[in-house]
């Protein structure tokens, strides 16, 4: 079995568009998403219908809550404000979708227990990261395999007989490649991949000023940061 992990969409539509293409034909049994559908970009309906249509599966992030509250105590100006102007722009069908994700979802798939948040299991907001990764995060999940997103980085830790998944971020990479990024993980054996792929960053970065979202979110597409 195929299973393709996406994260960090972040209203990209542009780098949404190109994994998609990119993904077709490997072929994929399952479509995932660790959540952050939206915030950041300027395509915040588009995303939520062709991540909505296109995957088995998906968990809420912390700017998918946001952008449903405008709840915006943790987040710094810039994230503040496209997630407000998100939740303005935000259509019925979108707002039904995002509220029907929940914070954890689990499956046996092909023999193996893989469970996906966006943070960490415990926390939406919590930052994981491969360095400080341990086999109590498998443990605590009674897991094979655990799916996270929300730091923009990826990775693939095998740890014991377990892997620890973070596909990175399809619309908003930080970990200094500005290309769109995604995971291929082969079950029940467990071999992941992460998936680099270039897109059309100019025409999402003008999108985002001709929308009068900050200019930082459209420049930081750019260098990957």
């Amino acid at each position: 079995m195929r299973l393709v992990v996406l994260a960090d969409v972040h209203s990209n539509l542009h780098a949404l568009r190109t994994v998609l293409e990119d993904i077709e034909p490997k072929g994929a049994d399952w479509i995932v998403c660790a959540g952050d559908i939206v915030g950041y970009g300027a395509f915040p309906n588009e995303c939520c219908e062709i991540v909505s249509k296109s995957t088995r599966a998906a968990v809420c992030g912390n700017h998918d809550l946001s952008a449903l509250s405008e709840d915006i105590g943790l987040m710094n100006p810039y994230a503040a404000a496209a997630v407000l102007w998100t939740s303005r722009r935000l259509k019925n069908r979108s707002r039904s979708f995002l509220s029907s994700l929940r914070p954890g979802w689990s499956a046996e798939l092909s023999g193996r227990k893989v469970v996906m948040f966006h943070g960490s299991p415990e926390d939406v907001n919590e930052y994981v990261y491969e360095e400080y990764l341990d086999k109590s995060i498998l443990e605590r999940q009674n897991a094979d395999m655990v799916i996270l997103g929300h730091t923009h980085v990826p990775f693939a830790a095998r740890i014991g007989s377990g892997v620890v998944i973070n596909p990175g971020s399809v619309g908003q990479p930080r970990d200094g490649d500005p290309r769109a990024s995604y995971a291929v993980i082969e079950l029940p054996s467990l071999a992941a991949q992460i998936i680099r792929k270039e897109y059309d960053i100019d025409s999402a970065a003008n999108a985002i000023e001709e929308q009068g979202l900050p200019e930082i979110l459209s420049r930081r597409l750019y260098v990957g940061r």
